[in-house]
């Protein structure tokens, strides 16, 4: 916030101290919770709820407070035997088995009984082996068909002190289109066998990532080059952009909006995606009237407005959906695109505002689960990477070195199937949520009548 927001230090310094105790009330939250049961039920069925309870607490924070960040089923990841059970019920889904193996741990140090703390602790220990274990089966790979020219720019954000060359919007144009046209092969298309059929050498996509560039769809010029790359290379293009709508009505005289700006194969100008969920403290202030007495402290704060509508383009007769930056986090809406009808999904992001850290990685993990849990090939194109392409299984097939100017094939396919996970969302995180209300409702309703696990002996 503070070297790329503009924002102050003592201000970045304040709002981030908020942030961490706002993310710490959620802990905080499940201890409470399993307190206020104990006072009315059994320690064992407390521990029994203790996972409904986590996994009610993920879905507040995904609902509720927007931030559904590095939940706790995306440790399993590269678990191939546990991930199965994300087309059913989503990444909280293997949250509540982690939490249940967790919770055994715990029951293990309470009990009172030294047989059976061995023995739960040597179930717990059983059980966390046999979830190490699933990262050891390796599913058949997907078979691709298709191939797709993803731009890695590594631009302005995260590139500072890397003595990169500064590019005006004229070598912009001249460098993204040339590397777009003449890309370098990821891989040996055609002797990279389990993941590859033989294809012709024409692309079906080419993507430029969201990035700090300075392309706007109210730009002449942006159309032109667009335009002509799409017809050049006879290929659909999508484009990270910034959406600009002309209003007389508004405030500022325009909308402005994080997007996507899709160009047919003849180059015909097909329309955009707005970004639905914008990052706060980056592209909006949240709860801004909140904020009225910090004036000109938070003016650097972008003002971006939110997208409406999750938008399925048909491109070669393919549905295709496109989600941009983070909203890669938030599953029980990318499922929403794949339910519409997309057969690939293209997730745009600049993960540059992450610098060097492990976030990038983390983001890459989230955007992996969503492709396990709809089952799709997941096109992911950022500004300084990781940029790849994600089998329907999660697994990336390469990733570009990251802090690189360069263009990539990628393979991928389309799909058509959709998963229960996909058509229904995340109905098992409400059933955990309804039971835990139900857990902490009942005592009211029953209040006055004897606790039976604190009855003594006369």
């Amino acid at each position: 916030m503070h070297i790329y927001g503009g924002l102050s230090g003592p201000v970045s310094l304040g709002i981030l101290f908020l942030f961490a105790l706002y993310l710490g009330l959620y802990p905080a939250l499940f201890g409470w919770t399993l307190g206020r049961l104990h006072l009315t039920y059994s320690t064992r069925t407390v521990l029994c709820a203790a996972p409904l309870v986590w996994v009610a607490l993920e879905l507040i924070r995904a609902r509720v407070t927007g931030f559904p960040w590095d939940l706790l089923g995306y440790t399993q990841v590269d678990n191939s035997v546990l991930t199965q059970l994300a087309p059913l019920g989503g990444v909280m889904s293997l949250s509540f088995v982690i939490a249940a193996v967790g919770t055994v741990f715990a029951a293990a140090f309470l009990t009172h009984n030294r047989r059976g703390r061995w023995v739960l602790f040597a179930l717990a220990v059983v059980l966390s082996l046999a979830l190490q274990a699933g990262s050891l089966y390796h599913p058949p790979p997907d078979l691709a068909t298709r191939t797709a020219v993803l731009l890695q720019e590594n631009l302005t954000v995260g590139a500072e002190g890397r003595e990169l060359e500064p590019f005006s919007a004229e070598d912009k144009y001249r460098q993204f289109v040339l590397w777009s046209l003449h890309p370098r092969s990821s891989v040996n298309l055609y002797d990279s066998a389990p993941y590859f059929t033989p294809f012709s050498s024409a692309r079906d996509l080419i993507v430029w990532p969201e990035a700090p560039a300075d392309f706007a769809t109210s730009d002449p010029q942006f159309r032109t080059e667009l335009s002509a790359l799409a017809q050049s290379a006879g290929t659909p293009v999508i484009a990270g952009s910034i959406g600009v709508d002309f209003d007389p009505g508004a405030e500022r005289g325009y909308h402005e909006f994080g997007s996507a700006a899709v160009f047919g194969r003849d180059g015909i100008y097909l329309g955009r995606y707005d970004k639905i969920h914008r990052v706060p403290w980056g592209e909006y202030v949240p709860y801004k009237k909140l904020f009225f007495f910090a004036g000109n402290l938070i003016s650097g704060v972008g003002n971006m407005e939110a997208g409406t509508h999750h938008t399925i383009f048909q491109l070669g007769g393919h549905g295709v959906g496109i989600i941009i930056c983070y909203e890669s986090i938030f599953g029980d809406e990318v499922r929403e695109f794949v339910r519409d009808g997309a057969q690939v999904l293209v997730n745009i992001s600049d993960d540059g505002w992450y610098g060097d850290s492990g976030a990038p990685w983390q983001h890459l993990d989230m955007a992996r689960m969503r492709a396990i849990e709809n089952r799709r090939w997941v096109l992911r194109d950022t500004n300084t990477g990781v940029t790849t392409s994600i089998d329907p299984h999660g697994r990336g097939v390469f990733t570009t070195p990251r802090h690189v100017r360069a263009a990539f094939v990628f393979p991928f396919d389309y799909r058509s199937d959709t998963t229960f996970y996909t058509r229904h969302g995340d109905w098992f995180a409400w059933l955990c949520a309804m039971v835990t209300m139900c857990l902490l409702i009942l005592p009211l309703v029953t209040r006055g009548r004897p606790r039976p696990h604190l009855k003594t002996k006369n």
